[in-house]
């Protein structure tokens, strides 16, 4: 529990200060050991959760009434169901904590709750008053030890407010790897950095030694100013500047990985490939692969035809599971670059770029079970002119 925002805000601090069982995880409140009454007319403890609500990092008043319940169904002092209850569920909105019910009251004067000591006291005396019906004297006050501050476990300088919202901030703890690479800040690879910038992977590690020019400005998230072009600026020093605005953990290694220095990967826990040209990545691939590491490669082949572009894009996976396709199948390109690829200097594929780093990190999250993977296919295709997705290799 961050007892910082705890100190600083001064609803929650009321809970703490009267006794009540409060944690703070990430972007969620807890009050726990909250007496209520099951079917059987037990006494029993149950948890309430509810969102919490920021602006500039500080605790605001909340938008939502509802909160979240786990425990048994529960009931007034007859075995009753409460009527606050709104709909039974079943759900992990915080890492360990499984939910069952969730409950529904508004204040009567219609404005909402002023603040969260009002809202989570309000459904906490509604089923604490039911239990001492039962037993008078239980309480919800229970005075826990409160622990000390550990250190800061998230990468992010502010809340993931739209996770906790969405009520998966427990799912999205599944993309929490320690590190990983991305070999290659082109097109494809800084929208790849940008998708995985926004997850809980404390940190990513960027390989490429090309100076940020100003035709890349036209291929990558955001838009620059013209103050934001220096000469001499590697792209792996821009993205970790940008980034680092956002979160920790980002690591520039203005260099490209090659046979001298690839045994660097070896200490990633996941590996995107974004190379443009293919005499590298055999090597590259053969160390991660005796490493154990699992890898997505990506590709995009475009050419000019008949007065218009056309190609195909591609997300080529390598995991320890399976491996024989990329070498067996003919999957990925080891040749050098033969001659311009028509996207190479075209400003205006940065949505293919988007799209081929999308399907990289989709599958990313597929492998370590955020997105459920029914076909588990190793080798995905987008191709352009017909707008066919193709999956093979599962």
């Amino acid at each position: 529990m961050s007892q910082k925002l705890v100190d600083r805000s001064p609803d929650l601090k009321c809970l703490r200060d009267e006794g009540f069982d409060l944690k703070v995880v990430g972007t969620h409140v807890l009050l726990g050991s909250i007496p209520y009454v099951n079917g059987a007319k037990e006494v029993k403890r149950g948890v309430l959760v509810s969102t919490l609500e920021f602006a500039q990092n500080n605790v605001k008043k909340p938008d939502e009434h509802t909160v979240w319940f786990a425990g048994e169904q529960p009931c007034d002092k007859e075995g009753v169901p409460l009527s606050i209850i709104h709909s039974a569920l079943r759900a992990t909105p915080v890492e360990g904590v499984e939910v069952h019910f969730m409950f529904s009251t508004k204040p009567r004067d219609g404005k909402g709750y002023p603040d969260y000591y009002a809202k989570m006291t309000t459904y906490a005396k509604i089923l604490m008053h039911q239990a001492q019906a039962i037993d008078p004297s239980v309480k919800a006050q229970v005075f826990p030890i409160i622990a000390a501050d550990a250190d800061e476990e998230s990468p992010f300088k502010y809340f993931d407010t739209s996770s906790s919202r969405a009520g998966i901030a427990g799912l999205s703890s599944k993309l929490a790897m320690a590190r990983i690479a991305i070999v290659g800040l082109g097109g494809t690879g800084s929208y790849i950095l940008d998708f995985i910038a926004k997850t809980p992977v404390r940190e990513i590690h960027l390989f490429d030694d090309d100076d940020f020019s100003q035709h890349n400005a036209f291929r990558c998230p955001g838009a620059l100013g013209i103050e934001d072009l220096k000469p001499g600026m590697k792209k792996v020093e821009y993205y970790r500047d940008l980034y680092t605005r956002l979160r920790h953990g980002v690591v520039a290694h203005p260099y490209r990985i090659d046979l001298v220095n690839g045994d660097e990967l070896r200490q990633m826990q996941f590996v995107f490939l974004c190379l443009d040209s293919g005499e590298l990545k055999d090597p590259i691939m053969r160390t991660l692969e005796d490493a154990g590491i699992p890898f997505i490669d990506v590709g995009m082949g475009v050419q000019m035809r008949d007065g218009a572009l056309s190609g195909i894009l591609r997300a080529t996976t390598s995991t320890p599971a399976k491996r024989d396709h990329v070498r067996g199948n003919h999957r990925i390109s080891f040749a050098p670059a033969l001659g311009p690829n028509d996207y190479s200097r075209n400003i205006q594929v940065a949505d293919l770029n988007a799209l081929n780093a999308a399907l990289a990190v989709i599958k990313w999250k597929k492998l370590f079970g955020f997105y459920h993977d029914l076909m588990q296919e190793h080798h995905s295709t987008y191709v352009l002119e017909t707008s066919k997705v193709g999956r093979e290799d599962a």
